[in-house]
């Protein structure tokens, strides 16, 4: 049986015995299945069948997961949300490139990490990652990247869009597709802020994007 190790203050450690630990600096003290109840208990279980997001070694979730079994009521709302903005119809490749541009906005470090790999996984150039997580404007060989970048990084640092960013991203997306896309940015919005106000750092071994 697993059994949860807490060290006395942050950073917390937990894993089981024999096993290597998993170190982040939390606010939240770590959950396991065992100390849920039913509701909270039932979302852990939706989650965790859709998703390998439990800790490396224990059993108790990772980045927002865990704040979400919290609350089930709304926690199973957001967890909804996240899986439709998700869509099959989405461009995955583009998508990523959204969501590292929002986490790079709120500097969310586990945010950008855990998306980084995806966007390369899905054929975005490293080095347009780099520039994203440094604030540049990346230099885009493909230009459905720099679109979808214009118009995540406009809404994110003007709150609008300028006209003719729009029309471009009307010509590459359709109107339900600039829908779909502001809700991928709203959505990773919440999640960052969840990862940033718990202090939700990364994995042991994984060095910070942004140092305090």
């Amino acid at each position: 049986m697993c059994r949860v190790v807490l060290a006395p203050r942050s950073p917390r450690t937990w894993g089981c015995e024999g096993s290597a630990t998993f170190t982040a600096m939390t606010r939240l003290n770590p959950l396991t299945r065992a100390e849920l109840s039913d509701d909270q208990g039932a979302l852990w279980d939706d989650i965790t069948r859709i998703r390998d997001v439990k800790t490396p070694g224990s059993d108790v979730l990772m980045g927002p997961y865990d704040a979400f079994v919290r609350v089930p009521d709304v926690g199973r709302h957001v967890w909804s949300f996240g899986a439709h903005v998700r869509h099959p119809e989405n461009n995955p490749r583009l998508i990523e490139v959204a969501i590292c541009t929002v986490g790079s906005h709120w500097r969310s470090d586990f945010e950008y990490w855990a998306h980084a790999k995806k966007a390369i996984q899905h054929g975005v150039d490293p080095a347009v990652l780099d520039a994203i997580r440094d604030g540049r404007t990346p230099t885009f060989d493909m230009d459905d990247e720099r679109v979808v970048h214009a118009v995540t990084t406009q809404l994110l640092d003007q709150k609008r869009v300028d006209d003719a960013t729009y029309a471009e991203g009307v010509a590459l997306l359709g109107e339900n597709g600039m829908i779909r896309l502001c809700a991928v940015v709203g959505y990773y919005c919440s999640i960052s802020m969840i990862l940033n106000l718990f202090e939700i750092e990364l994995p042991v071994g994984e060095e910070p994007i942004w140092p305090k």
